[in-house]
């Protein structure tokens, strides 16, 4: 990827809010790093100043000012974590939207197949680095030179000591990097797909339950999970060794430099506050390096979540922005649209075609798998369309605006989903309703007095799965979310596939009010009750239009009629 490419454009223009926050973290980091040179300052000049001068008031005025500077010391420390801080809070409030709509967006074109929620835990854990000690070092490494310019003026010796030691503590950070990186990547990704295997068996729960399959799939799941906690213990094991040998590096070098720093006062070339202070300063400089050896396993997952979403938003760009369009009235028009499953080339639907006006009713009706539910995603504009147009009042559905076009539409899948909250938040789609409004959807979609049997009526709180509810309850629900808000189109994909026979003549007076309102109704179905209140009909087989056209002369036509029987269209 260059870096003139959305992506880089798009995250560098991330960074670049927040550059300031880490321009002010450098700076603090200045203060702190050359006030770290205060207890050795001080220490020196009381080993050779005080004690050979035996000054009492020099020592007590030091000792303040050194107080002083090293209360300093925290306060920076506590102001550069608080930038520090507020930077991550910035990137994620930035990047949240965009990476929750990317990820949603993901999982619309997957068809599903991809559901986790991995880029926001990944936006998470970035922001929770960046207030980790990992970054500190960083920002502390740089000053190694300084502290080692420091050693050089002590004596020379001091200084090439200092220098070969970065150079192990830089060998031994690299080492860490080789050995984890390749492990901890590996491990990274077969944690996410033992997740994904996981979560399909959560929604599975009862199928997994009734016909004993716990045991073979906890097995199956066990040989993914087993093998990521083995991928990541070998790699904190190595990292643990190669941070247990910086650190005991680190304090023999200190030690051997306090030796050399002992010979060197002997043969009077350096003061015996020397030695001490040279030993001191040479542990200062070589702790960020030996904190970026102890962390880095932190900034290798840092940097594959880094990785993982910038390659989610390369793949799934921002939408662009688009000009509203006036509030449509309900005509729908499809110009030879084929549609294939997102990650397929191979195409479900194939040059389909026909007409509505705002406020007529299509029923689709075919075999199982010639493409009514895919026809159903396209005219929702949830899958693109491999060739050919979706119009919605003659303007390409992809031309609108999803959030100003949603509310005018509605849409019943198959699989009926309901959200964390009350019945009242899922008919209102999570807006902030009037409760007469919600009452209203309710009504038209005659759940009304269903819902006021509920314990606690439109104020039951239900899970995703709904809970409480039976299959055709669930349905009902759906339908009124579906038809909230008066929409100009309504797309239900078998909506009587939970319903009793009672159910079904209430769903067929629900859709005669609905389309009383003026609502263009496309409804998939295998049953003829609910082909009483449409007004056309499109047989779909094998992926195309084998027949549209007014409801009576489709009927009559079809050389088959044990599959749509004639009752139908009285």
């Amino acid at each position: 990827m260059t870096n003139n490419s959305p992506t880089s454009r798009e995250l560098n223009q991330t960074l670049d809010a927040c550059k300031q926050y880490f321009i002010y973290a450098g700076v603090f980091s200045a203060a702190v790093n050359i006030l770290m040179l205060t207890p050795i300052i001080y220490m020196l000049t009381v080993y050779d100043r005080v004690v050979a001068s035996g000054s009492l008031s020099t020592l007590a005025m030091l000792t303040i000012l050194m107080v002083f500077l090293l209360m300093a010391v925290g306060g920076f420390e506590w102001v550069r974590s608080m930038i520090l801080i507020s930077a991550s809070s910035r990137i994620e409030n930035l990047l949240r939207k965009r990476v929750s709509d990317a990820t949603f967006k993901r999982s619309l074109l997957s068809g599903g197949i991809v559901t986790n929620a991995q880029p926001l835990a990944d936006l998470a854990a970035l922001r929770q680095f960046l207030t980790g000690n990992g970054l500190f070092a960083f920002f502390d490494a740089p000053w190694f030179p300084i502290y080692i310019g420091v050693m050089f003026m002590f004596h020379p010796w001091f200084g090439v000591a200092g220098i070969l030691s970065g150079i192990v503590m830089v060998g031994l950070a690299y080492a860490n990097e080789t050995s984890t990186n390749s492990l901890l990547k590996e491990a990274n990704l077969e944690s996410n797909k033992a997740s994904n295997r996981f979560q399909g068996s959560l929604r599975n729960a009862e199928v997994v339950a009734a016909m004993g399959m716990s045991a073979d799939i906890t097995r199956r799941q066990d040989v993914l999970f087993d093998s990521v906690l083995n991928k990541q213990v070998a790699a904190s094991k190595k990292a643990g060794m190669l941070s247990g040998l910086s650190k005991s590096f680190r304090l023999i070098v200190q030690s051997l430099l306090l030796g050399l720093g002992a010979y060197l006062t002997l043969n009077q070339q350096i003061s015996p506050g020397m030695m001490i202070a040279g030993s001191l300063l040479l542990g200062r400089a070589l702790a960020p390096i030996d904190m970026l050896v102890g962390t880095w396993k932190g900034f290798s997952l840092a940097r594959a979540q880094y990785a993982r979403l910038q390659e989610l938003l390369e793949n799934i760009p921002a939408d662009s922005n688009t000009m509203s369009l006036p509030a449509p009235q309900g005509a729908l028009k499809v110009e030879q649209v084929s549609v294939a499953p997102p990650s397929s080339q191979a195409l479900v639907v194939r040059g389909v075609t026909f007409e509505l006006a705002p406020g007529e009713a299509l029923g689709m009706v075919g075999p199982s798998a010639s493409g009514k539910s895919t026809l159903a995603r396209a005219l929702m504009g949830i899958w693109p369309s491999h060739t050919g147009k979706v119009r919605i009042d003659g303007a390409d559905i992809s031309a609108w605006n999803r959030e100003e076009l949603g509310p005018h539409l509605g849409y019943l899948p198959q699989d009926i989903e309901l959200f964390d909250g009350t019945i009242a938040d899922n008919i209102s789609r999570f807006s902030d309703a009037e409760p007469g409004t919600i009452v209203a959807a309710a009504k038209l979609a005659g759940v009304h007095e269903m819902i006021l049997h509920l314990p606690k009526g439109y104020d039951t709180v239900m899970g995703g799965a709904g809970g409480m509810l039976s299959g055709g309850q669930r349905q009902r629900i759906g339908l009124a979310r579906a038809v909230f808000g008066n929409p100009k189109l309504l797309v239900l994909d078998e909506p009587n596939s939970n319903l009793d026979d009672r159910g079904e003549k209430e769903l067929v007076e629900a859709l005669r009010r609905i389309k009383s309102q003026g609502c263009t109704i496309v409804v998939i179905t295998h049953r003829t009750m609910v082909l009483q209140c449409v007004d056309k009909i499109l047989v779909m087989k094998e992926g195309a239009a084998v027949s549209f056209g007014p409801k009576d002369q489709v009927l009559s036509s079809l050389m088959a009629p044990a599959d749509i029987p004639k009752s139908a269209a009285n």
